[in-house]
């Protein structure tokens, strides 16, 4: 099969398109024929080596959607044929991966692949926002890289559930119009204006209640200064530099707390909140009430370029490996 791996960590050049073999299933594990996956920052820190621990060489990606070529013995809930939408056990940038019925979700017939290729995104922002930010209709949201995968479905997520306010953050005026479509209430350029002072300008100083940060480091700090008391930070991933330093001051004296969300971490360890997640996030796709943002396609053989629009940050919404 056609397949991209990294034989070792660097940048996007190490990325190489292999002839491998298929890989054989075991007795508890569902094979599917891969027709899009999606291209993650946990992507590219795997490929520079600071995404857990990987033996080289190994094929990147974490999600796809496809039809199930094959399935082990002990599989009872999917059978050959099934469309389905996956998080992968042996990466994604490839025809043909490997998954399990915890991480496995069946595509209804009204959800296309294009959007089912966003599950790992959907999944993401549910938990991020409900889980982990505990989100109460009524509140102000700020959420950081909005027009991105997760930031889009965040700020739909926010807007629909019931948030009196939703505040975004973007790189661009392009992107700016994009977090206005999906509904945001205020849209901030961060490269132009200081988020924290907007937001504090524009509530009076009460600041936001949940802030959802993908970036994490000075802009976690910075977040702190604009978040109310009883106000939650949910950092759930490190695109920016360095680490936050929040000062604990900041967090007793006002109720605030800080939480840290990874999908990954549940995938591991707790897989039954990410089956569970991945019903609800299914039903709204067949319901019509969150849309995936799709942003660039390109062909596998041109993953390195996928993956140096999403490291450049000059991507919007979810961009895509086609592999048919």
């Amino acid at each position: 099969m056609k397949a991209i791996i990294i034989p070792e960590h660097g940048d996007s050049s190490v990325l190489q398109l292999a002839d491998i073999a298929i890989p054989v299933i075991s007795n508890d594990q569902i094979r599917i024929k891969v027709e899009k996956t999606s291209v993650n920052f946990a992507d590219i820190k795997a490929r520079q080596g600071a995404y857990g621990k990987r033996d080289l060489p190994f094929i990147p990606g974490l999600d796809a959607v496809g039809i199930v070529d094959a399935v082990g013995e002990d599989i009872t809930e999917f059978k050959v044929g099934d469309r389905v939408a996956a998080y992968t056990l042996n990466g994604s940038y490839a025809e043909y991966a490997l998954t399990n019925q915890k991480l496995c979700f069946v595509l209804p017939d009204s959800v296309s692949f294009d959007q089912g290729v966003g599950i790992g995104i959907l999944i993401t922002a549910n938990n991020v926002l409900t889980l982990a930010g505990r989100f109460v209709a009524g509140e102000r949201v700020l959420v950081h890289s909005a027009a991105g995968g997760v930031g889009s479905t965040l700020v739909q997520l926010a807007k629909g559930l019931g948030a009196s306010e939703v505040f975004a953050t973007v790189g661009s005026a392009e992107k700016a119009d994009v977090a206005k479509r999906l509904g945001a209430d205020h849209v901030i350029n961060y490269r132009e204006e200081s988020f924290d002072e907007v937001v504090n300008s524009l509530t009076d100083d009460k600041g936001v209640d949940l802030i959802l940060d993908a970036v994490s480091g000075e802009n976690a700090e910075r977040g702190m200064q604009c978040l109310a008391p009883f106000g939650r930070l949910v950092i759930y991933g490190h695109t920016g530099s360095g680490s936050a330093s929040i000062d604990s001051k900041l967090l007793h004296s006002f109720n605030r707390g800080v939480i840290g969300y990874s999908s990954g971490g549940f995938r591991k360890a707790r897989p039954e909140v990410i089956k569970e997640a991945g019903k609800r996030v299914m039903a709204l796709l067949e319901e019509g009430k969150v849309d995936v943002l799709l942003g660039e396609r390109f062909k596998l053989e041109d993953a390195f370029k996928a993956q140096e629009l999403v490291e450049g940050r000059k991507s919007v919404g979810k961009v895509v490996l086609e592999l048919s």
